[in-house]
């Protein structure tokens, strides 16, 4: 008697880029930027860095995001199959299977940590940090994502704070001059950014039982401290341009400008009924002022 073994089909690259999410990349690649450039105080870092640099980039952007969406995804996979963003994903219809997800993250991981050892080895170990976050967000039994509070912490620190301080550290590992105040108005930012995805899926997580902040406190109040974080972000900002501390005195006028228009496009963009499209034009605008500061932090203007 002949028994037949069922093989997987490997995963075709356009599958594999899909669970990697290409578009998310910037999200964590522009904070890398920016602590360059506040290591550097320079528009374009020096030619001799770019090596390092771009190495670093590569880390920020198709590796650490693969290896946390693929466990994100393989173990997300029961509330994807009720949240209709999801219905995309290759793990839905079968062409990346769960455990290839997992594969894909393992490989993807220790990936990362490899190739960040060539930028150095304090970019190293926040690279194994945001890891280890990023398995924790996902896996069971810790699972920050079920734990209210926790998955918007760990979201917010890992792009508002980590990114910015990778970018530091992969131009110098001294760590004592990095401007900490930046970290908390990142954080901030992220936190006014991050917990309106939350509400986008929360009939999905609801359904799926699981316990998000949006789920947990309600779409009214998770809206509430989006916002508060965002005034709290836009607001430290003006306070750093009138004391002229890491942002120049010289965009006060700017930050005064921009500071209404952003709190105005948060409270016309998010909320009930929002996509992810309205979240994605709010961070654009975001961009403007950080535009500014690159110029004039670096002298440009």
């Amino acid at each position: 008697m002949t028994t037949l073994v069922a093989v997987e089909a490997r995963p075709r690259l356009r599958d594999v880029l899909a669970v990697g999410r290409p578009a998310f990349w910037i999200v964590s690649v522009v904070p890398y930027y920016v602590g360059i450039l506040l290591a550097t105080h320079r528009l374009v870092p020096p030619v001799e860095l770019w090596p390092r640099l771009l190495v670093g980039a590569v880390v920020m952007g198709p590796l650490l995001w693969l290896a946390v969406l693929a466990i994100n995804d393989a173990y997300d996979l029961p509330g994807d199959l009720l949240n209709p963003r999801k219905s995309a994903s290759p793990l839905l219809d079968g062409r990346v299977s769960v455990r290839q997800a997992k594969q894909l993250a393992v490989g993807a991981g220790v990936a990362a940590l490899l190739v960040a050892c060539f930028v150095g080895w304090v970019f190293t170990a926040g690279v194994l940090l945001a890891l280890v976050l990023g398995w924790a967000y996902s896996v069971p039994p810790v699972r920050l994502k079920t734990r209210a509070g926790f998955d918007v912490a760990s979201n917010s620190l890992a792009l508002g704070a980590f990114g910015p301080l990778a970018g530091w550290a992969a131009v110098t590992p001294e760590l004592g001059g990095f401007p900490w105040v930046m970290a908390l108005q990142g954080t901030l930012a992220a936190i006014g950014l991050y917990l309106p995805t939350t509400l986008a899926d929360l009939p999905a997580d609801r359904a799926a039982g699981y316990r998000t902040i949006a789920v947990r406190l309600g779409a009214s109040t998770t809206y509430r401290l989006g916002y508060a974080a965002w005034i709290a972000a836009a607001t430290l900002s003006v306070l750093l341009a009138a004391l002229d501390m890491v942002i120049p005195r010289s965009m006060l006028a700017l930050e005064i400008v921009m500071v209404p228009v952003l709190v105005a496009a948060y409270g016309r963009l998010i909320g009930p009924g929002q996509t992810f499209r309205q979240v994605i034009t709010l961070a654009t605008l975001f961009l403007i002022p950080c535009a500014a500061f690159a110029l004039t932090y670096t002298g440009v203007l």
